[in-house]
């Protein structure tokens, strides 16, 4: 799954909604004991808890936007549908290759129109029912006939024609045409015994009734809105049990906040929003018994475009900015970012310099553009476009249209994000030496205005599966809303006939080299349009307690992320510093991942980049 960042994941296809207030109560609540004048700082949680079971608490700076997985969006939601749900196939933690999941094996026709998957016969539902091909079918058909349940994944069945499962052990999927990504199917399969009783998918959340019936790794028992989620470990999961009994994600509006509580042992993980500042990733790397972890991450940062929102039917909407319809301006205005300044001063080198739509992380997809292609940072140039464009220079230095109206663009900025404010500071900067006017606007909840296309630019990132199917799909004009204002798949409402006819083609390759060829062509297509600039490929930084964990699985194994995986292996192969008993079994996990101390105590920080509620947005990283 691509989830948007803080976002952004968004899709992105990216959106939040905070309340503090009541966050920190429910936070009180959870944490039990709580450190007086402070809702905020629970006390100190040992590994061991009173009752023996351990705990691992992970802090979030990102809450969620749905607990169903046919709706959650965000990388925080994805990630715990990961943790509760099975797919069919899983993502290697050594390499990301393809293996087994729910499915043990799969094979397909001759024409690559039939694919036939052999559905494991000891994976179970907590419930005590066997999960069956029957449950993979009906999450599979439920997704083809109901718009409300295609809402996060409905890319993946476009191209269905039917699904059947003529066996308990034996599931079926018919093509309309070849599809590549059938080994690649992110979706979580869901107990139909459980879901054919939910009426409206549009708006069923999942939150109503704990324990939540599931067959992956951990089993989610308890939720408060912006405060927690609580998970324990499924201990009849088919790849062996988790090490921890308890897995808490705690959600912090205030990064500052959550790296204090690392400090103190209060929590044993922050991942940041998404990733830790460079002062905070600086000064805990001098921390005692805390391990920064810094690796190429699978994200993208970017600055987004609103093209002018519309309906599928082709119904404008909005009041995106008239002005960024023209190519010429969209382009303007990104030769105007100094792109290595952004690297050096905002992420201090915590980054790569961005360029295409894939990071270099997959490096069979990632495209670069060529030195007369590149947008490079060419203040003057992009004066010269504006003049093109029509906008001109008044006598106060202000660029202005025909109508002479001055140029001036707004910007959705994430308030829980650093690095939106950071940048959008240098924006204004840099823009207004070109005469152009920019309003940052930074919100709790940049969901709203984002799906009411009542935005002009915005901060925009997503985290990017091995397979690039999903976060390529969220810019055709499939994925825009039926209806105005309605949650989609869509980033920004980009519809490109030519790009479509692309995404179309690499859907369809087999050949690994022609898709991947297909893909880039792709990624240049949405360079030239202008419509995403992308500015930074941030690295995943993250702080652990090496006194509260013994042992995890990065991913991948060599230099990997912990948080936001392309799986569930960190958590799952997490082994508490007090020393839990057990091996655990699978074709990945512990004993191919790089090990590293954490803490028995882990808090889920879910964090700023585009959330937007019901889209899985980076950029967050992307859905993944």
């Amino acid at each position: 799954m691509v989830t948007r960042f803080p976002p952004r994941s968004p899709r992105p296809r990216g959106r939040l909604r905070i309340l503090l207030a009541a966050g920190a109560a429910a936070l009180a609540l959870a944490a039990g004991s709580v450190v007086p004048g402070n809702p905020l700082s629970p006390a100190p949680q040992e590994a061991q808890a009173a009752d023996g079971k351990s705990t691992l608490t992970v802090a979030v700076a990102q809450s969620v936007d749905s607990l169903s997985p046919f709706l959650a969006q965000r990388l925080v939601s994805t990630s715990i549908s990961r943790l509760m749900y099975d797919f069919l196939t899983n993502y290697d933690a050594k390499d990301s290759s393809t293996i087994p999941g729910l499915a043990t094996k799969w094979e397909t026709s001759a024409d690559k129109l039939t694919w036939t998957y052999t559905i494991r016969d000891d994976s179970k539902w907590s419930d005590g029912e066997k999960a069956t091909a029957e449950d993979a079918a009906w999450t599979f058909n439920k997704m083809m006939t109901d718009e409300g349940a295609a809402t996060s994944n409905g890319s993946f069945v476009s191209n269905f024609k039917k699904v059947t499962a003529p066996s308990p052990d034996k599931l079926v999927i018919e093509l309309k045409q070849p599809q590549a990504t059938m080994t690649a199917l992110d979706v979580p399969i869901v107990p139909k015994h459980v879901w054919e009783e939910v009426g409206d998918f549009s708006k069923f959340n999942n939150d109503t009734k704990f324990p939540i019936v599931g067959n992956g790794p951990f089993i989610l028992t308890d939720y408060k809105v912006d405060s927690y989620v609580k998970l324990k470990a499924n201990k009849d999961f088919w790849r062996g049990s988790p090490k921890f009994d308890e897995l808490v994600f705690r959600y912090y509006k205030d990064q500052d906040a959550a790296v204090a509580a690392l400090r103190k042992g209060e929590v044993s993980f922050v991942a940041g929003s998404p990733s830790l500042t460079p002062a905070q990733a600086a000064s805990l790397k001098t921390t005692e018994n805390i391990k920064v972890n810094d690796a190429p991450g699978r994200r993208f940062y970017a600055l987004a475009v609103n093209p002018g929102a519309q309906t599928k039917d082709g119904k404008k909407f909005g009041d995106g900015h008239p002005a960024l319809q023209d190519q010429k301006v969209r382009q303007a205005l990104f030769m105007a970012v100094d792109r290595p300044t952004i690297i050096d001063k905002v992420f201090q080198g915590y980054a790569v310099e961005g360029e295409g739509y894939i990071p270099p992380r997959y490096g069979s997809y990632f495209w670069k553009p060529s030195a007369e292609q590149k947008h490079a940072y060419d203040p003057a140039k992009a004066g010269a476009l504006l003049d093109e464009a029509g906008y001109k220079k008044n006598s106060a230095g202000k660029r202005t249209g025909k109508d002479g109206k001055p140029l001036d663009f707004r910007i959705l900025c994430h308030a829980t994000d650093p690095n939106d404010k950071a940048i959008g500071k240098y924006l204004q900067e840099w823009w207004g030496e070109l005469g152009v006017g920019l309003k940052v606007d930074c919100m709790d909840n940049v969901s709203d205005p984002w799906y009411a296309g009542e935005y002009d630019l915005a901060f925009d990132g997503w985290s990017v599966n091995p397979d690039p199917d999903f976060v390529m799909s969220i810019h055709t004009c499939a994925a825009l809303p039926a209806k105005a204002k309605q949650t989609a798949a869509t980033d920004n409402f980009i519809c490109d006939k030519q790009y479509d006819e692309l995404y179309a083609k690499q859907l369809a390759e087999y050949d690994p080299a022609k898709r991947a060829d297909l893909v880039k062509q792709m990624e240049s297509r949405l360079y030239d349009t202008g419509y995403m600039n992308v500015m930074a490929y941030p690295n995943a930084v993250e702080a652990y307690r090496t006194d509260q964990i013994e042992s995890l699985t990065t991913m991948p194994s060599d230099a990997g992320n912990i948080y936001g995986q392309d799986g569930y292996w960190s958590w799952w192969s997490a082994v508490p510093a007090a020393g839990a008993s057990g091996d655990s079994s699978g074709d990945s996990g512990s004993s191919t991942g790089v090990l590293i101390g954490v803490g028995v105590a882990v808090v889920v920080l879910a964090g700023g980049g585009l959330l937007f509620a019901m889209r899985r947005r980076s950029t967050a990283e992307d859905r993944e």
